[in-house]
């Protein structure tokens, strides 16, 4: 097998891990400071280079986004049984298949959403207080993440439900009996959004991500953040540079 071969197929295999919520045997650490922070993360394996090489890298700081008319995110979230990961960065929900976004005609399927603090993206140089980021994968392995921004304000009930069973154990998924969630209480009433095309925002920060980022954020309570907080420490990689690509936005 050719270097270059091998080296692409390290890289898919690590990306497919995080969009599943699934870990390899020995995967490289790393953390969100130090030696083995963000600005590390493309020294400590091969398959991590894109975050030190690559040019279309995410988050972003959104400002002057242009304007155009833009194809509508039709959700067709369904209910599902709340099974958790704490991977020791964040708490993931993990979704069963069946649940879809729609956008132009092209069809992905909710992976996952987990959630970080503060938000990695920002809004001409604003961070909110969280961000949930779901991700999906289209039928030919390609990922889309909706971002939907968190500000404080009301508490959010399916938060709590999340917050209120958070695995202590690292790496092991829990599945809380009797308990359900539906991603599309997550999201706002309003879906109007930015896109760009980036990448995951964590190693190994594969690109050819396409993002959505809703304009409007849901609320959650002063101590709902608070607790987040508690249990892990920030999380938001530093934005990245824009380069020569376009931010759009519906009008």
């Amino acid at each position: 097998m050719r270097v270059e071969t091998r080296a692409l197929l390290c890289a898919f295999f690590a990306s497919a891990s995080i969009l599943l919520g699934q870990t390899a045997s020995n995967p490289p650490a790393f953390t969100y400071e130090g030696a083995t922070g963000p600005a590390h993360w493309g020294d400590l394996s091969p398959a991590y280079s894109a975050c030190k090489t690559g040019k279309e890298q995410s988050p972003i700081d959104i400002r002057n986004a242009k304007s155009s008319q833009l194809p509508g995110l039709k959700f067709e979230y369904k209910p599902a049984p709340l099974r958790l990961i704490n991977n020791g960065h964040t708490v993931q929900v993990n979704y069963p298949g069946g649940s879809f976004l729609t956008v132009d005609g092209e069809k992905y399927e909710l992976k996952q959403f987990h959630f970080h603090h503060p938000s990695e993206e920002r809004i001409d140089g604003r961070a909110y207080d969280m961000v949930i980021h779901m991700v999906h994968a289209n039928s030919r392995g390609e990922t889309a993440v909706v971002s939907v921004l968190v500000d404080k304000g009301p508490p959010d009930g399916s938060l709590q439900k999340i917050w209120a069973t958070i695995p202590k154990t690292i790496g092991q998924e829990r599945e809380i009996p009797g308990v359900t969630i539906n991603a599309a209480d997550l999201l706002p009433a309003i879906g109007e959004y930015f896109t760009y095309r980036g990448s995951l925002t964590t190693p190994p920060c594969s690109e050819g991500v396409t993002w959505f980022v809703l304009k409007t954020p849901i609320t959650a309570s002063a101590n709902q953040i608070k607790v987040f907080k508690a249990l892990f420490s920030p999380n938001a990689r530093p934005i990245q540079p824009l380069g020569e690509r376009i931010v759009t936005e519906g009008r």
